[in-house]
């Protein structure tokens, strides 16, 4: 039975940060049985602070909450922008120049959020991306630039839209038996492992009753 997990994130998202332990430990422990795949959901003037003052004071409050020994920086904040286009880009980018996993994301959201950089220019961002994913800077910024890249993105954004929540990160798992669980906002592994025990558990039921009893009786 195939199941899957979608995580749809924000790169510069101080909560999808947040979350990145967790997706790392699901990744390890169902590796054998789970497929995962992450895509962009760009965040808008509605999710973004107002004012460095009120980032710090969301950022002070998830340390808190996920225990942290360090605080998340906001230099690389601008209250006047609608979106953070550029780092979602890059690394939806380096994914055509085959780098598929998680590190260029990563060290993207790293470099803004633990060191302050101006992920925003192009140049900056290039930089960070090309490094973690050994690729070719130019051709990065290149694909970068591409109007196919920047509709993926916007595609992918509308598609979370569609599951009508409203926090980032959200975690949609599906199964080939048809059930759906989304955690919106939820960051810790327990609830969402839980979910993925429960059912890996139901699609191998499933599984065990077709091999038994084949498919249903036609009308």
């Amino acid at each position: 039975m195939r199941i899957s997990i979608i995580n749809y994130l924000d790169v510069v998202s101080s909560w999808c940060f947040w979350a990145e332990p967790t997706w790392t430990e699901l990744k390890r422990t169902y590796a054998e049985r789970v497929s995962f795949d992450w895509r962009i959901a760009l965040m808008d003037a509605s999710g973004l602070p107002k004012s460095r003052a009120q980032e710090e004071w969301f950022y002070r409050r998830s340390g808190m909450m996920n225990r942290s020994p360090f605080m998340l920086r906001t230099d690389w904040y601008e209250p006047v922008l609608p979106e953070y286009l550029v780092p979602n880009l890059m690394a939806e980018a380096a994914r055509d120049l085959g780098v598929k996993d998680d590190k260029v994301r990563v060290a993207l959201a790293n470099a803004t959020l633990r060191e302050g950089k101006n992920i925003r220019d192009w140049e900056i961002a290039a930089g960070v991306a090309a490094k973690a994913g050994g690729l070719d800077e130019k051709k990065l910024l290149e694909a970068a630039h591409s109007p196919v890249t920047e509709a993926r993105v916007r595609a992918s954004t509308a598609e979370w839209h569609t599951l009508q929540v409203t926090q980032r990160p959200t975690f949609v798992i599906d199964t080939e038996i048809g059930d759906r669980a989304i955690f919106s906002g939820v960051v810790k592994l327990q609830p969402i492992a839980a979910t993925l025990d429960s059912m890996i558990e139901d699609a191998a039921a499933y599984a065990a009753h077709a091999a038994h009893f084949g498919s249903p009786p036609a009308e």
